[in-house]
């Protein structure tokens, strides 16, 4: 990389830094990291599209107007659902194109576009992360606007699928269809600039009640039963939850063989038992939903755990601090711990400052970052939401933390000349950059006297402007690095006032 100064500046490389800064001026903080995410839902047509069958102008404006709002608000990750029922809001040859997408399940986009390198393309644009979030196991929700396509799960493999309640699930117990789920998800990964893979805690399905208030059993009975036949031997909740432990287990690596640096995030129910910790009450997902984010998160197959701590902060059996501090106890292995929040119920059985508080817990408590459901919830600015993190807790950016276990590269320090300019109103800052490493963001640290200002830049940006006629005061100091994949930061290119 070159960086270029134009003003009446002298340059120097960062290696010859120490000399220069001795012990006059301060070295600058440590860059300020937190995951700051939304869900933006395309089931139902929550969030994206606002419709089925929009014009893609149409589609593409609101995807761009989601993603200018979270880089307004300062957020630093999308996590976009992509597959919501066995369908694809991109282009796939394995499953049909979604019906929330252009209102017939099967019929692609005219013109045709692929949403999802839209997506990924925009959000890198902005600065920003782009997970795509992945239902696995559910093939129909119950908000259906089209018939089936004939390449559907649902008519394709039948015996796959199983109906439960007013949804429809391909069958976790059959080894053909979790194969087929892993297929899909590495497809993903394998053609598209994803930052990550993310999975909410739709496994095996919520309980269903009857109307006499007796639960409907899961109709998996035989493939438990060709299970036994094959000599296993595990009681059909063990085995459930063996289905899930081996996909995400097994999931887990494969993502990294094919992009090390993807991260693989998991947003599982808040509560994993009753009674962890003592005195919280609520659904027990261990037992009823086979699902165990304990085990996944102690043994390392996340990077990052979003356990959704949907409750007001009033509600002692499901403390939310109660909650967020045995779920630290259990990161074990130091993923990122990024609590998802309902900002979605603000005006319903809370109010703005209740998210506002699990924000500030979260910071106190160690956890690395918040997501928030839904991305409606801050377009609407429910309860002023969205207008008081932009003023307070988001007021300045952040970097997403670093993941280094995903690997160490990061982009290369600069290579400094320099050419001056007569100007003394008027000082540029431009660069070039090498391609030895893919630069997710940019920052400019800049140190006025003793004291630092950081500007984050999207990677794309090559020049930097500095303008006294416009009150612009021209800084002492300036560093620029460069945040790679895994988010892990590049050495400085450095640069001084003579």
């Amino acid at each position: 990389m070159r960086l270029i100064l134009l003003g009446w500046l002298m340059l120097v490389s960062a290696t010859a830094q120490p000399a220069l800064t001795g012990r006059r001026f301060p070295e600058p903080p440590p860059l300020p990291r937190e995951l700051r995410g939304l869900w933006i839902a395309s089931v139902g047509n929550i969030d994206w599209p606002s419709r089925p069958g929009l014009p893609v102008t149409q589609q593409q404006a609101e995807l761009r107007s989601l993603l200018d709002l979270a880089a307004r608000l300062n957020l630093n990750t999308v996590i976009l659902q992509v597959r919501p029922s066995g369908d694809a809001l991109y282009a796939s040859s394995l499953e049909p194109w979604s019906e929330y997408l252009t209102g017939r399940m099967g019929q692609a986009p005219v013109p045709l576009y692929d949403p999802l390198k839209f997506a990924c393309d925009e959000a890198h644009a902005r600065g920003l992360e782009l997970h795509a979030w992945f239902n696995p196991f559910r093939a129909r929700h119950s908000k259906v606007v089209s018939p089936i396509a004939p390449n559907h799960v649902v008519r394709r493999k039948p015996e796959w699928v199983l109906p439960y309640g007013q949804f429809q699930w391909m069958d976790p117990g059959h080894p053909e269809a979790r194969d087929h789920v892993m297929q899909v998800a590495l497809d993903l990964v394998r053609r598209y600039d994803l930052d990550g893979l993310h999975f909410d805690d739709y496994f095996y399905p919520y309980p269903v009640r009857r109307p006499d208030g007796l639960f409907i059993p899961f109709p998996d009975h035989l493939s438990y039963t060709r299970y036994r036949n094959n000599g296993g031997r595990l009681e059909r909740a063990d085995w459930r939850r063996d289905n899930v432990n081996r996909f995400v287990e097994a999931l887990y690596p494969a993502v990294h063989r094919i992009k090390p640096w993807v991260k693989v995030g998991i947003s599982p129910f808040g509560i994993w038992r009753p009674n962890y910790p003592p005195g919280i009450r609520g659904l027990d997902q261990f037992a009823e939903l086979h699902a165990d984010p304990k085990l996944w998160l102690n043994s390392g197959w996340c990077d990052y755990l979003a356990p959704q701590l949907y409750w007001p902060l009033n509600q002692p059996q499901q403390s939310f601090t109660a909650l967020l501090n045995w779920w630290e106890s259990q990161n074990t292995k130091k993923r990122l711990l990024v609590p998802g929040l309902n900002s979605a119920k603000i005006g319903d059985d809370r109010q703005s400052g209740d998210i506002l508080n699990q924000v500030r817990l979260t910071r106190r408590d160690g956890a690395e970052g918040v997501l928030f459901w839904n991305a409606s919830s801050l377009v609407n600015n429910l309860g002023g939401l969205a207008n008081s993190l932009q003023r307070d807790l988001f007021a300045k950016p952040a970097l997403i933390p670093a993941t280094p276990w995903l690997g160490t590269n990061a982009p290369a320090a600069a290579t400094l000349t320099g050419s001056f300019s007569l100007s003394s109103n008027l000082l540029t800052l431009s660069w070039e950059r090498e391609t030895n490493a893919v630069t997710r963001i940019q920052v400019l640290r800049l140190r006025y006297g003793f004291q630092w200002d950081d500007q984050f830049l999207n990677p794309s940006v090559q020049k930097f402007y500095f303008d006294r006629r416009r009150r612009q005061a021209i800084p002492d100091e300036a560093r620029l690095i460069g945040i790679g994949q895994t988010g892990l930061a590049g050495d400085a290119a450095v640069w001084r006032k003579p």
